[in-house]
């Protein structure tokens, strides 16, 4: 029997802390989000620094001191370096092959068969930055009322249009298709929808986005938890990253500030259960766009929210904050980077200071709720939950 019947998992997208051993294989030698940030401009996140996030993090500055949470790191075990993949693993679920990535486009008869469905032309098919691809071919796509598809360095498949152009439904129907296309016909691990509006050199992405991603392969802990009649809450895109599986109640969110309120408004309202949230904001927004400057006020933003959040929580509440991988918006890539990610643990009944190392796999953290909640161990992870409880 454990103190704790309630589980709030916050996941700072690209928040990534260090390059792997491997990172070099994925193109990522030299990447460490947190750190090349820290140096470049200042970072003020006193809420992550208290909890131990300098601990694993090279944020410069004076250290706070002894954390006030359990801190260690994740390596990810998958191969991969996408939010899929991390989501998953982070669940329990380790992949053992990576999904299909078209780094040089798509197959041409993939791109015929899609137009021939949709009835709509097809511009791009390339891997490029989501932002410059748009300023690109946007005048074009005004004209022509085709469809934008690029990729990156990640297994996606994605379509943008102009939401006066292309209405957000139809996107969403092309994306639909696509899936069929790409992700059941070629193993690519997501479709993602991009809408955007405004006029050429000043288009800008909306919060219209939605993902398609394959299911799941195995059960996750989501899947046990829900089997159990526990509630599990998705909020942001975890619904969309595990195809609605093991969800029993999901919340779409716009921004961070949004994710944020959202978890606030569960803490009220779920007695029990598990709170899975993802803040996408420091990903999406400005580490794709290499905005350094962006991204740190972003993080800012994020740490302030948790300030508020802490004294939230109920003497039964265990709070992890962790990352799915990197985005070191200080590279010349605008694609995520294969890093280590913060474990970083915290409740009224989690003993503070406690060193966790260095995690082999992200499914630690699923294992660890999974005893926690009493569903059975998991297929990947080691639980430390022992070490942690007070």
């Amino acid at each position: 029997m454990t103190p704790f019947t309630r589980a709030i998992v916050i996941v700072l997208d690209g928040v990534g802390i260090g390059e792997l051993p491997d990172a070099a294989a994925y193109g990522d030698q030299g990447s460490n989000t947190l750190g090349n940030i820290a140096r470049a401009v200042p970072l003020g996140v006193p809420t992550l620094r208290a909890l131990g996030l300098d601990r694993v993090a090279s944020l410069g500055g004076v250290s706070a001191g002894r954390p006030t949470a359990a801190v260690g790191r994740m390596a990810e075990a998958s191969p991969g370096k996408d939010s899929v993949t991390g989501h998953w693993e982070m669940m329990g679920l380790v992949l053992d092959r990576p999904f299909a990535v078209f780094p040089n486009g798509f197959p041409r008869d993939i791109i015929a068969r899609l137009s021939f469905l949709t009835g709509r032309g097809v511009l791009g098919n390339k891997a490029a930055s989501g932002t410059e691809i748009i300023n690109a071919l946007g005048a074009e796509h005004l004209r022509t009322a085709s469809f934008i598809v690029y990729t990156s360095a990640d297994s996606v498949f994605q379509i943008a249009a102009h939401e006066a152009i292309i209405p957000v439904r139809e996107l969403y129907r092309a994306c639909e298709t696509a899936y069929t296309l790409v992700c059941e016909g070629l193993g690519v691990g997501r479709v993602i929808a991009r809408p955007f509006v405004g006029e050429p050199g000043r288009f800008t992405r909306t919060s219209n986005r939605r993902d398609y991603a394959v299911p799941p392969p195995r059960d996750t802990l989501l899947d046990r938890l829900k089997a159990a009649s526990c509630p599990v809450v998705a909020i942001g895109k975890i619904e969309d990253l595990f195809a609605g599986r093991g969800i029993t109640e999901a919340h779409h969110t716009v921004s961070d500030d949004e994710g944020m309120d959202e978890v606030e408004r569960q803490l009220n309202r779920v007695d029990r259960g598990l709170i899975f949230a993802n803040l996408v904001d420091c990903d999406t927004v400005y580490g794709h766009r290499n905005d350094v400057a962006g991204y740190a006020s972003n993080l800012e933003r994020c740490d302030a929210r948790l300030a508020g959040l802490l004294p939230r929580l109920r003497d039964t509440d265990l709070l992890v904050v962790t990352s799915d991988h990197g985005n070191d918006p200080t590279t010349s890539s605008t694609d995520h980077s294969r890093e280590y990610v913060p474990l970083i643990v915290t409740g009224a009944h989690v003993r503070a200071g406690v060193d966790l190392g260095t995690r082999r796999t992200f499914a630690d953290v699923g294992q660890t709720l999974a005893e926690l909640f009493g569903v059975g161990s998991l297929h990947h992870g080691t639980s430390c939950l022992a070490e942690i409880t007070s």
